[in-house]
């Protein structure tokens, strides 16, 4: 592979490793907020409106920013009846295929994502709740964790190309 290629894979392997591994620990995050939740309402008889709207937007943030670095783990679910009998070399060209539908797939999200960030913030959109909080951050929070993906996903590609050319990357 060309060093282009190679310098891409890594700092794209980087980033969504590092963002990874940050976001992993907004679960944690989440529990304390609903934890609290449960705690003044049970204790103190104090309900708050935000917490639940807070814990759903938290749990978005964290599956979608990770989700680049569930892909570069290879931790995403695979049904593998035929795919654990192939050789190495044909399992990298049958996931180069579905990488390709997928980068596909992952570009038609990401202008989607765009576009709905951008009527977000130009119309200062906010939710139907009596909470009320506005939705271009979780949108914003979306598009980047959808072009994490998409970045990753041209990686994953690009690795399993070497490897169907039996020229693995680092």
């Amino acid at each position: 592979m060309p060093r282009a290629v190679q310098i891409y894979v890594r700092y794209v392997d980087a980033v969504n490793r590092l963002i990874g591994r940050f976001v992993m620990y907004l679960i944690f995050v989440m529990m304390a907020v609903l934890l609290s939740s449960s705690v003044s309402r049970t204790f103190f008889d104090v309900s708050f409106i935000w917490t639940v709207e807070m814990a759903q937007f938290m749990l978005a943030g964290y599956y979608l920013l990770g989700g680049g670095y569930s892909m570069q783990m290879d931790s995403h679910v695979r049904m593998d009846l035929v795919y654990s009998r192939w050789s190495p070399k044909r399992r990298a060209l049958a996931d180069a295929i579905t990488a390709a539908f997928l980068i596909f797939y992952l570009v038609f999200l990401l202008v989607g994502g765009i576009s709905s960030t951008q009527y977000a913030i130009a119309y200062g959109q906010k939710n139907y709740s009596s909470w009320a909080p506005p939705l271009a951050p979780i949108k914003i929070i979306m598009t980047i964790g959808i072009a994490l993906m998409l970045l990753q996903a041209i990686a994953m590609f690009f690795k399993d190309l070497a490897q169907a050319r039996g020229k693995p990357l680092a």
